[in-house]
């Protein structure tokens, strides 16, 4: 098996419980990966043969354009997503990450990482 990444995904975003960061937003980023034989691809070099890494970055922008409070809910309907749309992948993952949290403290970020 190999795997396809997609890394560092920068998007702004409205995911939080309080109800400023609905209004006010912040900074994210994804990055993500999917196990998949891409064998037949490096023989024919034909995008049919593999995943479409655009794909997977229009899944992960438009899943992080819909609101939730929380970033483990966003991190699963992307990653429902590419199950459902990719049969070509085995394993999903991917690290969430959240920029600046309004947490007491000086946190760089938060993160979840998911695997399925």
């Amino acid at each position: 098996m190999q795997r396809i990444e997609v890394n560092d995904i920068k998007l702004y975003a409205y995911h939080g419980c309080l109800p400023e960061e609905g209004t006010i937003g912040g900074e994210y980023v994804v990055s993500l990966w999917v196990d998949v034989d891409f064998s037949a691809a490096c023989k024919s070099d034909k995008l049919a043969d593999t995943v479409d890494y655009v794909k997977l970055n229009r899944i992960v922008s438009e899943e992080m354009a819909v609101r939730a409070k929380l970033i483990e809910h966003v991190g699963d309907r992307i990653l429902t997503r590419i199950k459902a749309e990719c049969s070509q992948v085995t394993t999903a993952g991917l690290r969430l990450r959240k920029l600046s949290p309004p947490i007491d403290g000086n946190v760089a970020d938060v993160a979840v990482v998911m695997e399925r």
